[in-house]
């Protein structure tokens, strides 16, 4: 056990930098094959399709990953008792697509050409959830290497479907390319689906009790999903209504369409994934500490469940200081390597330090989880939304153009990872009175 976190870790890393350079080739196509406008409404569309993805998986792969970790249960079971209970979720919100996309296209984001892609949306999201339900049992199992090549195939076919799809799309109009971006998921999620089956040990004999839905484990399954997913959905919906207020306020107070469409497209298709890039690492340790901590926590294994988190912070601390300086001294570099272009420049030499902090927020928060109170991440993510919605109105009024999404997702980042902070601080203190996160 001792060694399972560091190398789960490490393997991650490897299998993490892999694929993120894949996805940074990935939006380096989708951007110069797009343009900036294409860009924009696809931007545009992102926040709603992230809280839908989180709506639709309902937290079943950390679920599904704590409770296969702690070996107390039938695991095949878990995983065929919540897939059809998952398949329900993402057939209602299919329905409810079909009719809602057109309102949400022109009354919430104010641009016709979202529709489209918003519709495609429903027909991605069973392939999402059932890749991620997969996921789950893996790293509850703390079997890295089926995720890494899943992945890392999955993001191959991706780039290969969207390098022949794209232009062929983009010749019937700039929202039909969007939409055909958004449905490509389809492919490439058959192919994560398709390796994982693969993976599977040959011993793995599913009989047909396996098969059988089982109240229990539906019941287990949701008592920590539920609290866990609260947190992701409060998140999404403060991204789901971030377009819709800038939109709203920024046409209000005389800003042009295409003003804030290319600016947004900048700030969340050019300065954050830049910025966020250091996040994969950060991700890769939290993801093999969840089950580690919570192995740990539930046997009481206090000491080793500190170690273990110690150690998460120190490692996204390695990872987070040096990429921090590079975007604040010198983002031009960053952006003109990876986008050619210099646009963004005082947006991410603004968010750069703020960002050292959203670091350390995924282990952070991925610990309370494990730890068994999904709850308290509940209430520092519903503190951190509210504050970043309210300051974004007061920016949007202000009539600052973007710069009131810059400063509200500045705030936001601050309050919720100072949350997680104190709260694990507290919890960690009542079993020692040593400090072990400080």
């Amino acid at each position: 056990m001792k060694n399972t976190f560091l190398k789960s870790t490490i393997i991650l890393l490897i299998g993490g930098f892999i694929t993120k350079i894949l996805g940074m080739i990935i939006k380096i196509v989708t951007n110069r094959l797009l343009g900036s406008v294409g860009l924009g409404i696809y931007m545009l569309i992102t926040p709603t399709f992230m809280l839908l993805i989180t709506i639709a998986q309902l937290g079943f792969p950390i679920a599904i990953s704590k409770l296969v970790a702690e070996e107390k249960f039938n695991n095949k079971n878990l995983v065929f008792s919540i897939i059809p209970f998952s398949l329900i979720i993402n057939l209602l919100i299919m329905i409810t697509l079909i009719f809602l996309s057109k309102y949400i296209g022109l009354n919430l984001l104010h641009e016709r050409r979202t529709i489209r892609a918003l519709k495609s949306i429903g027909f991605v999201l069973p392939f999402i959830s059932i890749s991620s339900i997969l996921r789950g049992y893996f790293f509850g199992k703390q079997k890295m290497i089926p995720h890494i090549v899943s992945n890392i195939t999955e993001d191959i076919i991706r780039l290969i479907t969207l390098i022949i799809g794209i232009p062929m799309f983009l010749k019937h109009g700039i929202e039909v390319a969007v939409s055909f971006i958004v449905m490509s998921n389809i492919i490439s999620e058959l192919t994560s689906i398709f390796v994982l089956f693969i993976f599977l040990p040959k011993n793995f004999k599913i009989k047909k009790d396996d098969l059988i839905p089982k109240k229990s484990n539906i019941k287990n399954i949701l008592g920590i999903s539920i609290p866990t997913t609260s947190s992701r959905i409060i998140g999404n919906i403060g991204y789901f209504l971030e377009p819709v207020i800038i939109t709203y306020f920024l046409l209000r107070y005389g800003y042009s369409n295409n003003y804030i469409v290319n600016e947004y497209g900048i700030i969340n298709g050019y300065v954050m994934p830049i910025l966020l890039l250091p996040s994969f690492f950060t991700l890769a340790i939290s993801q093999a500490l969840i089950p580690i901590v919570s192995k740990a926590y539930s046997n009481n294994n206090i000491k080793y469940t500190k170690k273990k988190i110690r150690q998460a912070i120190i490692f996204s601390m390695i990872i987070g200081i040096p990429s921090t300086l590079i975007f604040f001294l010198i983002p031009e570099l960053p952006l003109k390597l990876v986008y050619n272009t210099t646009k963004g420049i005082s947006y991410m030499k603004f968010l750069a330090p703020i960002c050292l902090l959203y670091y350390f927020q995924t282990p952070l928060s991925s610990s309370l989880q494990a730890m068994g109170y999904s709850k308290d991440s509940l209430k520092g993510t519903l503190l951190g939304v509210s504050t970043k919605i309210i300051t974004l109105i007061i920016g949007c009024n202000l009539k600052i153009g973007l710069w009131g999404l810059i400063i509200s997702t500045s705030i936001n980042i601050i309050i919720v990872t100072l949350y997680d902070y104190t709260k694990i601080k507290k919890y960690l203190k009542k079993t020692s009175n040593e400090v072990y996160i400080s």
